[in-house]
């Protein structure tokens, strides 16, 4: 079995391989300009691609300027602005109850700790951690389906809850590599290590992988 400092100098030497490979990742969120407008942009992520999002947001951001437009504007519009991105009534539903509390508690502004974010409306810990690490310079560990999938190809975590997964790594990833992990990760998987048929021929990482060509 792999020792945790087996797995932190493994981890280390993946991220650097990623870092070569992936010298641009980063958020593929577009368009967005303010942190709230980041947190719309995930929220409508959800169950859809960043592409589509990237597609439905220049005018949704021209449009709402202020967390005060996006609370006002009437559940129907935005449902039909949104309707492309799927399950349209519950992010609609989401945006507008979170530009309310914006409102209500804090001037229109999105807080900068990650504990008050969890707390608003339609903002889980992935999309928490998205807005720190993107947003406001903090490391964050940003589990999506990518990073879930990867992380257990690479032995790093048997869970499945992304809950536990995120601390799983925090557990063998020093704090300041956390969000060039998270980036790296989103990148190959949907790059290379597919979620049915990954490359692991033209893989980067594919000598620190236990999984590779078992998948």
């Amino acid at each position: 079995m792999e020792s945790k400092a087996d797995q932190c100098r493994r981890a280390a030497d993946i991220l650097r391989r990623l870092r070569v490979a992936y010298p641009d990742a980063g958020c593929e969120l577009q368009h967005w300009q303010t942190p709230l407008e980041l947190a719309v942009a995930a929220i409508l992520s959800a169950q859809c691609t960043d592409k589509r999002v990237n597609l439905v947001t220049p005018a949704l951001f021209k449009k709402y300027r202020r967390a005060a437009d996006w609370a006002t504007t009437p559940q129907k519009t935005l449902e039909a602005e949104i309707r492309s991105t799927g399950f349209f009534r519950n992010k609609a539903r989401n945006i507008r109850a979170l530009a309310a509390v914006l409102v209500e508690k804090f001037g229109g502004e999105l807080p900068r700790d990650l504990d008050t974010l969890i707390g608003l409306p339609g903002i889980g810990r992935k999309t928490a951690n998205l807005l720190i690490a993107t947003v406001f310079g903090q490391p964050g560990i940003i589990v999506d389906t990518h990073f879930k999938r990867l992380s257990q190809r690479l032995t790093f975590t048997q869970n499945d809850d992304p809950d536990k997964i995120e601390f799983d790594l925090k557990a063998i990833l020093p704090e300041e590599d956390w969000t060039d992990w998270s980036h790296g990760m989103v990148f190959h998987g949907r790059r290379c290590c597919y979620a049915r048929k990954p490359d692991c021929p033209g893989c980067p990482i594919a000598t620190l992988c236990p999984s590779c060509g078992k998948v």
